[in-house]
Formats: C-alpha cells, sequence, structure tokens
C-alpha cells in the first residue's frame, strides 16, 4: 500500500530557529492523524510543507505519490487532490454558503472557466453533496457574514469537501470554537474523511479531543517527534511530558 505522506530526514528554520528537526513519519491512506502539541511546536509548519507552500526545507517529501519541491508550489492539478481547512475560516463575506462552498472546485476547473465562474453540472453536485454531508443546505442562501462561528466553520469544511480532495489538512480547526461546537465540528471532519475513504491530518491542542477523533497520535514540541502512537495508547504521561517538558514515559517514535 503506497503512503499517502513520507517524510525522510525532513528538517527546516525560521530566522535560524529550527522549526522541523530531522522529522521521517509514514501516514497510510484513510488514516486520521492528529498533530499535537504546544504553540511553536512545528505543527502549522508541517501542515503547510505537506500542502507545497513552504519553501526552503530540506530532506524528501512525498504526498499522494507526489514528490514536493522545497523552491516551487506543486503543478495546480497536484493541488486540487489537497483540501485545506483554515483555522479563520477564510470565507467571503459577501457571498452566500452556497458560493463559498462552489469556490472549493475552483482548483477543479480549466483557468478560464475557472475565472468567469462557469460552473458545471458535477460542480452543482460536487457543492449539493458538500452540503448536504455537513448539514448546511437549509443555510445555502444565507450570506456568510450572518454565520455562526460553527457554522461559518462548517461553511469552511463544506467548501473543503466540495474539492473533492484525496487528502484532507486541518490547522488548529477547532481552536475558535466552544467545546461542544469543538466536538461536533471535529467529529464532522473526521466523519466526513472516513465515509469518503480518504485521510485527514488535523493540529490541535487539545489532547482529549485528539484521542477520541484520530487513529494515531503525533506528538510534537520543538520540530520534533516526541511520540507516535496509535491514539488509544497515549497517555496522560505521553500528554504530560509533551507540553511541560518530561520525556514520554512511554518511549520515543513507536507507533503502537
Amino acid at each position: 500500500m503506497t503512503a499517502v505522506i513520507a517524510l525522510d530526514a525532513v528538517s527546516h528554520c525560521f530566522d535560524g530557529e529550527a522549526a522541523l528537526t530531522n522529522l521521517s513519519l509514514s501516514v497510510q491512506p484513510g488514516e486520521s492523524v492528529a498533530l499535537l502539541g504546544p504553540s511553536g511546536a512545528g505543527k502549522s509548519t508541517m501542515l503547510a510543507l505537506l500542502d507545497g507552500r513552504l519553501r526552503g526545507w530540506q530532506g524528501q517529501a512525498s504526498v499522494l505519490g507526489n514528490q514536493l519541491s522545497a523552491t516551487r508550489s506543486p503543478a495546480r492539478e497536484i493541488r486540487a487532490d489537497i483540501g485545506f481547512i483554515f483555522q479563520e475560516f477564510a470565507l467571503v463575506d459577501r457571498l452566500s454558503v452556497y458560493q463559498n462552498v462552489m469556490n472549493g472546485r475552483l482548483g477543479r476547473m480549466k483557468s478560464w472557466p475557472a475565472l468567469w465562474g462557469r460552473f458545471g453540472e458535477q460542480d452543482h453536485i460536487c457543492v449539493t453533496r458538500a452540503l448536504q454531508d455537513t448539514g448546511l443546505s437549509d443555510l445555502a442562501h444565507r450570506r456568510a457574514d450572518r454565520l455562526s462561528g460553527g457554522q461559518r466553520q462548517r461553511v469552511a469544511i463544506a467548501r473543503c469537501l466540495a474539492q473533492d480532495p484525496e487528502l484532507i489538512l486541518a490547522d488548529e480547526p477547532v481552536s475558535n470554537l466552544d467545546p461542544a461546537h469543538a466536538e461536533r465540528i471535529l467529529g464532522l471532519i473526521t466523519g466526513a474523511a472516513r465515509s469518503r475513504g480518504i485521510g485527514v491530518i488535523f493540529s490541535s491542542h487539545q489532547p482529549d479531543l485528539s484521542r477520541r477523533f484520530a487513529d494515531r497520535i503525533l506528538g510534537l514540541r520543538d520540530g520534533e517527534i516526541l511520540f507516535d502512537k496509535r491514539s488509544g495508547r497515549v497517555t496522560s504521561e505521553d500528554t504530560d511530558g509533551l507540553y511541560h517538558g518530561a520525556s514520554a514515559a512511554t518511549g520515543l517514535r513507536v507507533v503502537s
């Protein structure tokens, strides 16, 4: 089985400070993986690398079987296979829910039709399914600036799903939400990915939610992987070590 993500000795520095240090890992198709760790651990940097936006890194990295370059963006058709859910939603407030979700189809279109917004039948089918999957069908014609925070995040998820990606990346997707909405949104992301048979990698500061919704957890601190385990095997000692500076009690880099 070909890994959807493969990193080999990947390192990166910002202004002389290490952001990622000698990372090596493999993620299999359909896995749900949480990147857990404190602020500055390297979670967002890793997601930017996987999304093809990071420059100047060292090592070898491939996503969905395509080798990434440290000097240029992936081809447009390759990037279309990677969906990204942003922490701040990144919606166009003056547009309706339907129009915002339709924006997820732009990467699948040729340049001229995309420029003029000439969407085809398949685009509307994908948007309709994404709205149904996220429970937004009744809000399709409401402007984005009239939505609650939880509704806005669901629109961001629907836009990602409408893209019909093979991999979903999510950067702190529930950090701005209250606990009840955070649980609902994270369940929505991982559940939608599971039903579509695709992988998802999300970053988080919340160990309990990560254990509930991820198959596997990578503990990151100071740009290094402190532990790599099945979520059911992650202990309080592991998370205490991750956030309070002690070594993980059950060992480094063990998938169990």
